[in-house]
């Protein structure tokens, strides 16, 4: 069998597109936290929808399902650092909590 080239052409230039994408994930939560578009607290509690989010990012950019996991879970991964890191250069994002007796 003799390889088409277009073919893995194609397929080589949507993995690097569909993985550069991907590991955008840190600077693009750090942006929402920053922009205060997205509190910090309402993207934590949304890390169910984001993992499957991740999941379904990864089965439209990846060919296979062994391109999809590869692809899924370090942007997820990627999605909690950048919520790491946005709490340690921002914590004038994080809402401080009230005490009751004040």
């Amino acid at each position: 069998m003799s390889p088409d080239i277009d073919a893995y052409l194609d397929f080589v230039l949507g993995m690097f597109l569909g993985f550069g994408l991907a590991f955008e994930t840190p600077i693009a939560t750090m942006m929402l936290v920053w922009s205060g578009l997205v509190p910090i607290k309402a993207m934590t509690g949304a890390r169910a929808y984001v993992f499957l989010g991740c999941f379904v990012a990864g089965m439209l950019l990846a060919a296979d399902v062994f391109s999809m996991t590869l692809l899924a879970v370090p942007m997820y991964l990627l999605y909690e650092a950048g919520l790491l890191v946005a709490r340690i250069m921002m914590p004038e994002k994080i809402p401080v909590e009230k005490e009751a007796g004040t």
